[in-house]
């Protein structure tokens, strides 16, 4: 495991001509996803942003192209659906003639009552692991013919609390609890992101993994929008008065923009802000959580995945 680093104080303005790469950004209708698809497209990189809601989407697409330099591109993803994102999947390689040289898994739910996916997953195990693990692996013979591509996989800080149980991911059998389906989907992605890694060993295509640290985003107010009128009363104000402790978007999102590509990141780097107990600061690369680096639950899962997707993992 590489030694954390403390790098001088890495920013937008660090991220060299893009020109002639493509990126693919999950959730880039809004927040840190719209925010990594505004940056990139500003450097040159032609960006396609997968939404999943088509308005939001438009409106998102305008804001990009407005400081593009390359056309945006949007694509219809809805990672609760597998078929969506194998629709996903084929338009994107069509667009870009079988090549993409990053792949930003942005997009994410959060701590919402329970519900289940298209394809009956827990929502959150669903759509912030399977849906995008589906994704990679249907995008990686693009990615292979990217130039040097990479794979970043945006985690929590909550996923280094979090616990994954193989055998009930779903919450079937166990009571269902938001905040410990989140923490479990958000391990579940740092598991992905490592075992990607190693069965990527000797490829032309990186697995990197990044966290925000504790960016104001909304995405904990929103969620808790979804609750009946009493949780509301608590936990909105509440989220209100934790985000002014945070740091906003345009500073949360440079560790996915940092993985995404500096040069100094290599394959199996995990990157996150470096104040703060990690919640906030400039981004480096900082040590993977204890329970990551499992690397019995890590083929587990990815065994898991497969079968759960119906998608043969195709990194060789």
């Amino acid at each position: 495991m590489r030694t954390p680093t403390r790098s001088r104080r890495w920013t937008e303005a660090d991220i060299g001509d893009r020109t002639g790469r493509t990126v693919l950004v999950t959730g880039a209708n809004s927040g840190l996803g719209q925010r990594t698809a505004e940056v990139l497209a500003h450097h040159g990189a032609t960006v396609l942003l997968a939404c999943r809601s088509a308005e939001r989407g438009r409106r998102a697409l305008a804001a990009v192209e407005a400081v593009a330099t390359s056309r945006p591109h949007l694509l219809s993803c809805d990672l609760a659906d597998l078929r969506s994102v194998r629709r996903t999947a084929e338009r994107a390689r069509e667009l870009t003639g079988d090549r993409i040289d990053v792949l930003v898994n942005n997009a994410g739910v959060m701590a919402p009552p329970r519900t289940t996916t298209a394809d009956g997953f827990e929502t959150q195990f669903g759509v912030n692991h399977l849906g995008h693990a589906a994704l990679t692996w249907l995008l990686l013979p693009a990615l292979r013919r990217g130039a040097a591509a990479r794979v970043v996989t945006v985690a929590s800080l909550l996923g280094h609390v979090g616990r994954i149980t193989l055998d009930d991911p779903n919450f079937v059998r166990r009571r269902y609890n938001p905040a410990s389906a989140y923490a479990q989907s958000k391990l579940a992605n740092l598991l992905f992101a490592r075992e990607l890694h190693r069965k990527l060993a000797g490829t032309s295509v990186s697995s990197v993994a990044a966290h925000p640290g504790y960016s104001t985003t909304g995405l904990v107010s929103t969620m808790a929008r979804a609750y009946p009128r009493p949780v509301r009363l608590l936990a909105v104000p509440g989220a209100r008065v934790a985000d002014l402790f945070g740091q906003p978007v345009r500073t949360g999102v440079l560790p996915q923009l940092f993985a995404a590509t500096a040069e100094a990141v290599r394959s199996g780097d995990y990157v996150g802000p470096q104040g703060l107990g990690g919640l906030r600061g400039h981004p480096g690369r900082v040590r993977w959580p204890r329970p990551a680096l499992d690397t019995r639950s890590s083929a587990r899962l990815w065994e898991l995945t497969a079968d759960l997707t119906g998608i043969t993992p195709d990194p060789a």
